[in-house]
């Protein structure tokens, strides 16, 4: 409850001065008051025509006042004149960059000037001491930057990073920018293009990007990437394939920060290390990136439990879903199943190590998984989209018996669907050129498509930027006959 002060009170005292001066002219005035009123009672009450002349001046009285009330009324309600303005205190908003008064018509051109705009993200480092950030605002603006968010990063050898987001003229180009920030005391400047998303507060981005993570352990490394801008996030195992210690997965507990590499401990074996060449991180960043940890490691493992059941041309029906480590030995099973033709396309290397990779693939650190099950639970086909850095890959494995029936198509569809929620770019398939059926299954998806052949092994890259695939949901893509999909809880 807060008490409000009245304004008088708010006001700072200040003490009357008496000025003589001022006392003589009101005496003076009183004495002809008085001198006057004399004068009228004694020609009222001597005066031939007395009680004719007093009415009359009633009379004349009540005429002013009305004439003064119609003209009152009368100008009180009439509009504003257009060729002038009023004119009001000029703001620190109104001010030009040389601490000149705008002019009344920059704020009628903003509408105009946002249409010829572009978003930048900008971070500087400025010296720690007073004014330092009032020059940068004060070269930007003198270049007709507008400073929409500001965020600062003080950093522990002092100095302070200092992360902008601007509007600034379309023909203005980043290079000018650069410049005139060095010139008010900037270094190390680092300057991107942004968009619409980047207007959101970061409060409300991280809560987001938490939320996303709380649902789906594989949101984790996506959540990173988004929070920390360009960045490569590499998730290293606690042990190879062959089980031995894997060298850098010793990471402690409160992390490391090494200028534009930082490492935390993976809440499921192993660390996740982080990699940003072109700026260091700040500790701000650190905390906020090792907070999305901590709460992946409280939650622990989690996936979306939704599914969809497909019916098949033929008829029968399977059901797709997100698979994890808890599906390892139905994956074992399908292994058993698969002939070594079928896995060695898939692994690309001695079928007898298949096994071995299936605890990498089927964990959510490392990207997702879906699985196509039948109606007696049986599992028939895997769909994995990885994280690979700053590259995804994408990958199937169909068991014999249910090969060319769709179910690549579903699974691959889903995926790609996936990768454009995710932000990919573009998405990569390793396979060879005998595999016929992930070919027809990547041309169907009618994406931009490249090939490269290296020593036999077929690389296609369908670049996901083109298209705008999102409009379009998984089971609709063009490609090979499909089943019809039913949401399932």
């Amino acid at each position: 409850m807060t008490e409000r002060i009245p304004a008088s009170a708010q006001r700072p005292h200040r003490p009357h001065r008496h000025h003589w001066r001022r006392d003589v002219v009101e005496l003076a005035a009183l004495f002809c008051a008085v001198a006057v009123a004399d004068a009228i009672a004694n020609l009222v009450v001597h005066g031939p025509r007395g009680p004719v002349l007093l009415v009359a001046s009633a009379v004349a009285l009540l005429i002013t006042a009305a004439f003064h009330t119609w003209w009152a009324r009368r100008h009180s309600h009439a509009p504003p004149p257009t060729d002038t303005a009023p004119t009001e205190p000029a703001t620190a908003t109104d001010a030009n960059a040389d601490g000149t008064a705008g002019t009344a018509d920059t704020a009628g051109a903003g509408s105009d000037t946002a249409l010829t705009s572009a978003l930048w993200r900008m971070r500087t480092t400025v010296r720690d001491e007073p004014g330092s950030l009032a020059a940068l605002c004060i070269a930007l603006a003198r270049s007709g930057v507008d400073i929409l968010t500001l965020q600062t990063h003080p950093l522990p050898e002092g100095g302070t990073v200092d992360e902008f987001l601007l509007r600034a003229p379309q023909q203005l180009p980043s290079a000018d920018l650069t410049r005139a920030i060095a010139g008010a005391g900037g270094h190390s400047t680092w300057i991107e293009r942004a968009d619409a998303h980047d207007l959101v507060d970061t409060p409300t981005r991280v809560l987001g990007l938490a939320t996303r993570t709380a649902l789906d352990a594989a949101e984790l490394p996506l959540a990173l990437r988004q929070l920390l801008g360009r960045c490569t996030i590499h998730s290293i195992p606690a042990t190879t394939l062959s089980g031995r210690p894997n060298a850098g997965a010793d990471a402690p507990v409160e992390g490391v920060l090494e200028a534009t590499v930082m490492r935390l401990r993976d809440p499921s074996g192993g660390a996740i290390t982080i990699e940003r060449p072109y700026l260091p991180f700040t500790p701000t960043e650190f905390a906020r990136a090792r907070a999305l940890v901590e709460l992946d490691a409280r939650l622990g493992p989690r996936v979306p439990r939704s599914r969809d059941v497909l019916t098949l041309p033929e008829g029968n029906e399977i059901t797709v879903r997100r698979a994890d480590g808890s599906d390892l030995p139905a994956a074992r099973a399908m292994h058993d199943r698969c002939s070594e033709r079928t896995l060695g396309l898939r692994y690309h290397g001695p079928v007898a190590d298949a096994d071995r990779y299936l605890g990498h693939l089927l964990s959510p650190r490392f990207g997702r998984t879906l699985a196509a099950t039948t109606a007696s639970g049986k599992l028939v086909a895997l769909g994995h989209l990885l994280w690979d850095g700053d590259e995804t890959e994408v990958a199937l494995l169909i068991e014999d018996d249910w090969q060319r029936r769709g179910i690549g198509s579903e699974l691959l569809g889903r995926l790609i669907g996936m990768a454009v929620e995710a932000g990919c770019d573009s998405v990569y398939a390793v396979t060879q050129a005998s595999n016929t059926g992930m070919v027809a299954a990547m041309r169907g998806l009618g994406l931009p498509l490249d090939y490269q052949i290296e020593e036999g092994t077929l690389v296609i890259t369908a670049r996901l930027d083109a298209t705008p695939v999102s409009s379009r949901l998984p089971y609709e893509l063009p490609g090979e006959p499909r089943g019809v999909p039913r949401s399932q809880p």
